[in-house]
This record gives C-alpha cells, structure tokens and sequence, in this order.
C-alpha cells in the first residue's frame, strides 16, 4: 500500500504561481506513474498532467498546457506540479494519483490517491 500526501496548496492572485508536492511513502513510487487531476465545486474532476515512472515523459491537459509542469525527484519519493500564471479557473482541490502500468488521463485507472489540497485564484 502507497500513501501519499499533498502540500502546497493555498491562496494566491491571479498570474501569481505555486509548487504542490506529493510525498509517498514507499520504494515502490519509483515504478508508478504519477497524476495530478484537480475538481473543482459541482464539477467533475478532471485530470491535469501526468508523469511516467522514470520521468521521460510527460502530458499536460490542453487548458494548463505551457503554464503548468509536472516533475518528480524518485530519491526523495516526491512528485511536484508547477503552477505558473494561475487563473481563477484553476481553483480547485488538486489531488496527486500514482499507479503501474499506466500512463492515460482516466481517473478510475490510478490506484493510489493523495487527500488533496486546495488551490484557490482570487481575480
């Protein structure tokens, strides 16, 4: 079982950026995949960008595509998203998601979920 935990999240303005986090809490992290999705109130949640076990690839979703990166640092067991130029539309809980074997956007396919933390963009 993989636990992780996310941090960073908090209030900003708009065109400001932060760094979320997810700590997990075994070896095993390094062969996952790893995802950021984000859901805001009355919306379904929606994935952001993920990143590959070994960190060779990547894929950002069209409307963070160029602002956001997702990153991971294996030794520390540690992935990041970068969050630059933040609009108000990126509000929303942002949860990291790991998983094998998998490198797609769907939610129901990440067996590992972080409890979130919350992102708000204040115009």
């Amino acid at each position: 079982q993989v636990q992780l935990v996310e941090s960073g999240g908090g209030l900003v303005q708009a065109g400001d950026s932060l760094r979320l986090s997810c700590v997990a809490s075994g070896r095993t992290f390094s062969t996952y995949s790893m995802a950021w999705f984000r859901q805001a109130p009355g919306k379904e949640r929606e994935f952001v960008a993920v990143i590959t076990a070994g960190g060779a690839a990547t894929s950002t979703a069209e409307p963070v595509e160029g602002r956001f990166f997702i990153a991971r640092d294996n030794a520390k067991n540690t992935g990041y998203l970068q969050m630059n130029s933040l609009k108000p539309e990126d509000s929303a809980i942002y949860y990291c998601a790991a998983t094998p074997n998998y490198i797609g956007r769907s939610a129901r396919e990440y067996v590992y979920w972080g409890q979130g933390t919350q992102v708000t963009v204040s115009s």
